[in-house]
């Protein structure tokens, strides 16, 4: 089910999006406090990988796309990462450089929430931002998410926020 908001479409990812992804997802430069992938071919493996947990799981990240020029710009959504396990849902977002600092993350945070704690009823969320990533840190923030600590071993701190009516 595609998710709108006040400026985006929120769709299911497909294997025509990925050359547009990569073009960021595989930048190190724009994803200098995360993950980079390697290739192309890396790139097309997690997002298929992640949509083979959307059909598990209700919910993985999603393609994100301007209203205005269906141009994409983004990745992310809630995931239980099958890269990374053990964390619970998480969410994640990650957009091309050129749309830095426009809201995106925040408007892609908001309906994540509406959609875990409507729909999915899930209890509690958590996130992860690398403590040089103060722009990631200020949304998680303005979400209501709270951090809890820091992971030494991946050098980023773990946020979490409870469902509204769980905690």
């Amino acid at each position: 089910m595609d998710i709108e908001t006040a400026r985006l479409i929120l769709r299911r990812p497909l294997l025509a999006d990925v050359p547009a992804l990569f073009a960021f997802l595989g930048d190190a430069a724009a994803m200098s406090h995360t993950h980079v992938d390697a290739s192309l071919p890396a790139c097309r493996k997690r997002v298929a990988v992640h949509e083979r947990r959307r059909r598990r799981d209700g919910y993985a990240p999603w393609t994100v796309v301007t209203k205005c020029d269906g141009r994409i710009i983004g990745w992310g959504g809630l995931d239980d990462d099958p890269f990374d396990p053990g964390w619970g849902v998480e969410v994640g977002y990650f957009f091309h450089p050129e749309t830095w600092g426009r809201g995106y993350a925040s408007e892609l945070l908001a309906a994540c929430l509406v959609e875990a704690d409507g729909a999915l009823k899930l209890p509690e969320i958590s996130a992860f931002a690398h403590p040089e990533n103060a722009g990631s840190r200020r949304v998680l923030e303005k979400a209501g998410f709270r951090q809890r600590r820091y992971v030494p071993e991946m050098d980023r701190f773990l946020f979490s926020r409870l469902r509204p009516d769980a905690g």
